[in-house]
Order: structure tokens, then C-alpha cells, then sequence
């Protein structure tokens, strides 16, 4: 679908809603369902869910699971149904585009019991955007029916328009179920603009990472007790080896200062050095 701002056109944004889990809510568990054929047979390579969870952490938001399914409505509506009953925060990426195979929002609909309706602020900013294009004004009644399945929304959903540049907008369903596009450039423009839509967590996580070049069987033991001592705390113990190059500790959780503390412990116990994330050894 085509929704980037080549006519530079600005529509105005949704105002920001009342929280939808309910007052005094907060996201704590997100999960993503990524969505497409395409996907599955290799031809299309997935960063979204990448992004996702490096958003999700930023945030303090646990990303619990990420699936990719097929263009079969059965599995979205399976996949949908699961996940919001489960999760606080659920994403979709794919299929919301004017061809046969784009079912995201026909599925949707069914997986919560709604019918499909063209959403009148939708069209508008698609013409908008669109009037300019001599293909889109020449189109025969077939395209122009296609063309208009991208505003063919559940009916019940929330409609936001979290970017002035975009005339597409974010649904919302249910008060978690989040559709985007699968396009990676869109879909990350639309989830960071979407932010201010979202009842967030309080804290934010601190991750520590310590590099060692000692092999992983040499400091899996320590590791080990590490990890139950820390558990009460809160604080997770990870261990991630890189082939030839030693292993990267990681240390996550709410306490910056208790973690740093630590921190100076295992860098005595597994002869490491502190790292950040963009260091090459970590990645």
C-alpha cells in the first residue's frame, strides 16, 4: 500500500483517547503476530518484530510472544483471539493492503464479531492524498473498489491518526489489538507515533552487558548461582556466547544502581569488561 507523504500533504492527528485497558491501567505484556505468505516462503525477510521488541524494551513492556502466520483467516482469527485475551499490547504487521491476498481486516472483523464498514475520515484523506496521481484518477470501477478495501476497517475499531503525514491510520481493537502495515518503514514510523496512544509502564528497564572472552563452560557454574541469587531481586541473568569471541553477560531489571553493583562483581568472577549495546562483541 502507498501512504508515504509524497505530496507532502499533513492531515491532522487523532486526539489523544482515555486509556483503553481502564483507569490507572498500564501495558505490562505485549505480543506480535506477524502476518504473510510471503514471510513464511523466504521471499520477504521480517525486521518488524525485531523493532517491536526493541521497542517494547525501551518502554518497559514485556514482549511475551511473536508469531508469523500465513494469509489464512482461520489462523488470524485463532491467533487474534488468543492473543488479546492474554496480552495487553498486541500488534499486527501485513495484509492490509487492496489485493486478494490482504485478509488482515476482513479476519480481524470476524475474530470480534464485527462487520466491515468503510471509515468515511479514512476516504477522504485517501482521495486527499491520491488526487494528484493520474493513475488513481483514471482507475476503472474494479481499482477504485480495490483501492478503497485499505479504509474497509472493522466497524467497532478505534480509528487513530497518529501521523500527519500518513493518511493511513492505526486501528485498534478491543483496547490491545493494534494493525499496521508490513511495509518495515511504515510500520516503524506508525508504532513510534503511536506511543502518546498508549498507557505505558512507570519504570523503564536497565541492561548491563559484561564480555568475557573465557568460554561459556568455564563461567556457566557461577552464572548459575548468580542467577538464583538475583531471582528474588527481580534482576535476570542471561548468557549469550559468540562464536570464537567469548560470551556476553547480560543483567536486566528496574535498579540501575543495584544492577551496576553487581555489574562489578561479575566482571571480577568471569574476568570481563563492561560493554555497551553497540559494541561488536555484544551483537
Amino acid at each position: 500500500m502507498s501512504s508515504a507523504d509524497t505530496q507532502a500533504i499533513l492531515f491532522p492527528n487523532s486526539p489523544v483517547t482515555p486509556n483503553p485497558l481502564g483507569e490507572g491501567k498500564k501495558i505490562k505484556t505485549a505480543a506480535a503476530l506477524m502476518i504473510g505468505d510471503e514471510i513464511l516462503n523466504g521471499k520477504t525477510r521480517d525486521t518488524n518484530s525485531n523493532f517491536f521488541a526493541k521497542y517494547c524494551f525501551e518502554l518497559g513492556i514485556e514482549l511475551k510472544r511473536i508469531e508469523v502466520i500465513a494469509d489464512d483467516e482461520d489462523e488470524i482469527v485463532e491467533a487474534a483471539r488468543r492473543m488479546v485475551a492474554k496480552y495487553d499490547f498486541v500488534v499486527t504487521s501485513g495484509g492490509i493492503g487492496p489485493t486478494h491476498d490482504d485478509i488482515t481486516y476482513a479476519s480481524l472483523a470476524k475474530a470480534f464479531n464485527q462487520p466491515l464498514k468503510h471509515h468515511e475520515e479514512t476516504l477522504k484523506r485517501l482521495a486527499a492524498h491520491s488526487k494528484k496521481r493520474k493513475d488513481v484518477q483514471n482507475a476503472t470501477p474494479e481499482q477504485k473498489v480495490a483501492r478503497e478495501r485499505m479504509a474497509l476497517f472493522p466497524a467497532n475499531a478505534e480509528v487513530l491518526f497518529v501521523e500527519q503525514a500518513m493518511w493511513v491510520p492505526v486501528c485498534r481493537l478491543e483496547g490491545k489489538l493494534c494493525i499496521f502495515p508490513g511495509i518495515p518503514s511504515l510500520f516503524q514510523r506508525m508504532l513510534a507515533a503511536l506511543t502518546p496512544y498508549l498507557p505505558l509502564p512507570d519504570t523503564r528497564p536497565f541492561r548491563h552487558l559484561i564480555h568475557t572472552t573465557l568460554p561459556e563452560s568455564s563461567i556457566a557454574p557461577y552464572l548459575t548461582s548468580l542467577h538464583e541469587r538475583l531471582k528474588s531481586d527481580g534482576i535476570r541473568v542471561g548468557s549469550y556466547p559468540i562464536l570464537q569471541r567469548g560470551v556476553t553477560v547480560s543483567l536486566i531489571g528496574d535498579d540501575e544502581t543495584k544492577i551496576r553493583e553487581i555489574g562489578e562483581e561479575v566482571v571480577r568472577e568471569i574476568q570481563g569488561k563492561v560493554v555497551d549495546n553497540t559494541d561488536p562483541k555484544t551483537e
